[in-house]
């Protein structure tokens, strides 16, 4: 029987295409790292990964722009997307995925809710895709629903079912 784990699927494609991945995590705090690494001759296919709580952290490593911490927040589209590029960048990975949010139970917002992730994909020869979700639950749950949605945007990103 084949696992259908989305982390296992995620690598079925990986070597398939002979790629690499690396990942940034703030929110999920190396969580997607964790399931990829799950999986029995993950080393093949995973490089590394970044967990990147402080915006400090975020701009060193990371190369994300002061100005984007600045005038959109941590917690955004553009941070997302700076962060998988660097990420690909840093790691020298063909795919690097990125997910920065508010896990609460505190901080967030009425624009930024408690729940608010962006989840940003960087491969070879696209843009990055971001992608915005809003998850209900506690702490737990929102970085389970994070690391879910993010293996799963991954999956689609290179090209898996």
């Amino acid at each position: 029987m084949s696992d259908t784990r989305l982390e296992a699927l995620v690598g079925q494609v990986l070597r398939a295409h002979g790629w690499t991945i690396g990942a940034a995590e703030s929110c999920t705090g190396g969580l997607v790292m964790h399931r990829l690494t799950n999986i029995p001759g993950s080393s093949d296919y995973v490089m590394g990964g970044v967990v990147a709580y402080s915006n400090a952290v975020k701009q060193a490593l990371l190369k994300v722009e002061a100005a984007a911490l600045t005038t959109y927040g941590a917690v955004s589209e553009i941070v997302a997307a700076q962060m998988a590029t660097g990420a690909r960048a840093l790691l020298g990975v063909d795919v690097a995925v990125s997910l920065t949010g508010i896990a609460g139970p505190g901080g967030g917002t009425p624009e930024k809710p408690v729940g608010l992730v962006y989840i940003g994909v960087a491969g070879p020869g696209e843009q990055v895709v971001v992608q915005r979700q809003v998850w209900s639950g506690d702490r737990e749950a929102i970085k389970a629903a994070s690391a879910e949605a993010a293996l799963a945007l991954v999956l689609a990103r290179i090209g898996g079912e």
